[in-house]
């Protein structure tokens, strides 16, 4: 608050007696500059809450907002940062995208984009091993591979199980208990192919339940929010309610 307005909530009798040089203006001047910093931050306060704005150590902090903390993993002091930073903005700018298509392979395959910076994640479910997912992973992100298997953990149906293998390598026998989301998988079995579908985005994935989403209209397309790229759903429809299920 500037010296001027200050001044001006006080008693005219004050105000007669701030004149320059005199001891009440002086503390007038002070709490100008005590002022001064507070209202500096208050003039950007949104920069806090913006993914590509806010400071390097409020990021993190970010990925609480949008749900997307798991992949950051039990703090701890003493620990390296499990991403760097700029792919925790990237993720916390598509908060709201990843969590309308949680539970699905379009979801699930831009969540595992997005925090590593890799493309070309399988996700196979067998003809032998119904509700099971296979997150095939692309040699380039070997190493984080704990940080896919926390996302895949929490980003899969709650229903499905699954498991983490590298792409050249067999699948291996180890399995997860299940995830923190619900919804159908909509995965393709292994023998049909590709995984989940072709890059553009998923392919004929339906909502959970087998609805036809909140507005039964297709995804809107356009460029992705934030500055990773992050390809379009298609004609897919948004995820919505069961038709079995309370709206």
């Amino acid at each position: 608050m500037r010296r001027a307005a200050i001044e001006r909530l006080l008693p005219a009798a004050y105000q007669r007696a701030a004149g320059p040089g005199s001891v009440l203006g002086a503390l007038l001047d002070v709490m100008e500059a005590l002022h001064a910093p507070d209202e500096a931050l208050l003039a950007e306060v949104d920069a806090l809450f913006a993914p590509y704005r806010t400071p390097d150590g409020f990021a993190g902090y970010l990925t609480r907002w949008v749900a997307m903390d798991h992949v950051l993993g039990p703090p701890r002091p003493d620990a390296p940062p499990a991403l760097p930073v700029g792919r925790l903005r990237d993720l916390v700018a598509h908060g709201a995208l990843l969590a309308r298509w949680r539970g699905t392979p379009y979801g699930m395959r831009t969540a595992l984009e997005l925090a590593t910076g890799v493309t070309g994640f399988v996700l196979d479910e067998p003809v032998d091993r119904p509700f099971h997912l296979v997150v095939r992973v692309p040699p380039q992100a070997a190493g984080l591979l704990t940080v896919v298997t926390r996302i895949v953990e929490a980003e899969k149906p709650a229903a499905v199980t699954a498991e983490v293998v590298l792409a050249d390598d067999p699948p291996a026998d180890a399995e997860f208990g299940p995830g923190a989301s619900g919804g159908a998988s909509g995965v393709r079995p292994s023998g049909g192919g590709s995984g989940v579908g072709p890059p553009g985005g998923a392919s004929g994935v339906g909502p959970p339940g087998g609805g036809s989403g909140v507005d039964g209209g297709p995804v809107p397309r356009g460029p992705a929010v934030g500055r990773a790229p992050v390809p379009a759903p298609g004609s897919v429809p948004p995820p919505g309610p069961s038709s079995e299920e309370p709206s």
